[in-house]
């Protein structure tokens, strides 16, 4: 049979990039992946919690379905076997961005009045609303707690600049101009 009429296996598909199957965005070329020390702790209890607890309750699992017999109309083993290449997927997502993690310590910019990375900025917008937004890495940012990943537009606008600077932030109604108001930064522990 002509190999462009068969379907492929479950385990080819699963052999593509994890970080566009996911979801979450790649981390540019050449750049690091900084995280908080929180960030990194929350990450690593991830992965160990889908080692240590959520894989081996899968497995058990899927075993026990696939002593029931009949594989092909068994829902336990037919979802097992897909949750379990979601789990294995994660692990293995989880282990590249932890193996090239850089933690960064936010805490020891502590008192400063300049943006680095891991700032709670507050910033004025030129109709005069008023945003906080902490910026943090790329695998632990939630825009919901007001939180932004460093390589978002508006942090790479704020890095570098100092309380009162004005600073250009294009957006997509076009450029704008925003006045960082304050910089704090979390005490150190």
């Amino acid at each position: 049979m002509n190999k462009a009429f068969t379907k492929e296996s479950d385990a080819d598909a699963d052999v593509g990039d994890d970080e566009s199957e996911i979801g979450l965005p790649p981390l540019p070329t050449g750049t690091r992946n900084y995280l908080t020390p929180a960030g990194y702790a929350r990450l690593h209890a991830e992965l160990l919690a889908l080692i240590d607890d959520e894989r081996p309750q899968v497995v058990e699992t899927v075993s026990w379905a696939a002593k029931n017999g009949d594989r092909s109309e068994n829902g336990d083993y037919l979802y097992g076997k897909k949750r379990l290449r979601e789990i294995d997927r994660r692990i293995r997502f989880l282990t590249k961005r932890l193996e090239i993690a850089e933690v960064a310590d936010p805490s020891v910019h502590f008192g400063a009045d300049q943006v680095f990375f891991g700032a709670t900025v507050t910033y004025a917008q030129p109709d005069g609303t008023e945003r906080t937004v902490t910026i943090k890495g790329i695998d632990e940012a939630d825009a919901l707690a007001g939180e932004v990943s460093w390589i978002s537009p508006v942090a790479r606008a704020l890095l570098k600049a100092r309380e009162g600077d004005e600073v250009p932030l294009m957006t997509p109604a076009g450029p704008q101009t925003i006045e960082v108001v304050t910089v704090r930064y979390p005490a150190p522990p």
